[in-house]
């Protein structure tokens, strides 16, 4: 006989199932009966029951004379759940891809939806997630830190629209500053979390780091999201989170031991290749700040030229000399 701690791990499906065919046999079965068979606690049976009849639509109900149940009218089906190849695949990247969000308020939830449609599936089904599992994973080169409760504050604070403090460090200040802001979205960027809020005493939305705030507190005041604000219109001109209010041409020439590289991703919306002779590539892109892309450039090494802007290819080489002078 099969023990009731693996019973208890049956798919919520697999006890439907049993159900409907008890019901189907026409012995009118009540929850203690069920609850034997199945050995399940009794509430368990009664959850079951009300998720067949309100939520899959069943026509079951209690016969007070028979002193159990019965389907009303003929069910020819018991309604299944249809789930495609492809549908499965994503339900476990999606549940891969929750190792972004370890630790931080979003886990458990996401987590538990997915495990809730993991065991609604039926067995054959089932049995194949364990196979696709050693098949995907996902991986972060640098993992932010985080204060887990500041996180949750901050993550809370956004969803209920309630105005905070924080004691904020930049780097390269030696002591944080309180910042009195009203959390607009939280955001994960390329696998970094950011917090774009307003910020009252700049009177403009500022971007921040979670892993650089040293408190939160609530200061008990609430605030209205304006509607205009919108994370994608913020950020359609940026190269990464930083957004500013000037137009700049990119270009830039990749030589061809880099060119493959530079055309198998998109780095921007805005950006457009053109092939060179050589196999080199050239990428343009439209951007309103130059401050990330300066970064991106030097990690090229020497296989990245600027022709546009002026400015930028003048940043590009005086940080390159600064390296130069460091490693001597």
């Amino acid at each position: 006989m099969t023990d009731a701690g693996s019973l208890h791990s049956r798919p919520p499906l697999e006890r439907m199932l049993r159900i409907h065919q008890a019901l189907q046999s026409g012995k009118f079965p009540n929850a203690s009966t069920l609850a034997r068979e199945i050995e399940v606690a009794t509430k368990t049976i009664h959850r079951d029951i009300e998720f067949m009849r309100d939520r899959l639509g069943l026509p079951v109900e209690f016969h007070p004379g028979k002193n159990g149940y019965h389907y009303t009218e003929e069910v020819s089906a018991f309604p299944n759940i249809q789930i495609t190849e492809g549908e499965l695949f994503a339900l476990i990247v999606a549940e891969k891809a929750l190792q972004q969000y370890r630790g931080t308020s979003f886990e458990k939830p996401i987590l538990s939806a997915i495990r809730k449609m993991e065991q609604s599936l039926p067995d054959t089904i089932s049995l194949n997630l364990a196979d696709i599992e050693q098949t995907i994973s996902f991986r972060t080169r640098a993992e932010p830190i985080l204060n887990l409760e500041i996180f949750d504050t901050l993550a809370r604070a956004a969803a209920h629209r309630q105005q905070i403090e924080l004691a904020y460090r930049k780097p390269g200040q030696p002591q944080p500053e309180k910042r009195l802001v009203d959390p607009y979205h939280l955001a994960n960027i390329n696998g970094e979390w950011y917090l774009f809020a307003y910020d009252h005493a700049r009177k403009d939305i500022r971007t921040f780091v979670p892993a650089r705030v040293q408190s939160v507190k609530l200061t008990g005041q609430t605030f209205e999201r304006p509607q205009k604000f919108s994370l994608e219109k913020r950020l359609r001109d940026s190269f990464g989170v930083h957004s500013g209010e000037g137009e700049y041409e990119v270009v830039i020439r990749f030589n061809a031991r880099a060119a493959d590289y530079v055309r198998e991703k998109k780095w921007h919306e805005s950006q457009l290749l053109r092939e060179l002779k050589g196999g080199g590539v050239e990428l343009r892109m439209k951007l309103s700040s130059l401050m990330e892309i300066e970064r991106w450039i030097l990690s090229w090494g020497g296989d990245a030229k600027v022709l546009k802007p002026r400015e930028l290819a003048v940043a590009i080489r005086n940080s390159a000399q600064r390296i130069l002078d460091s490693s001597r």
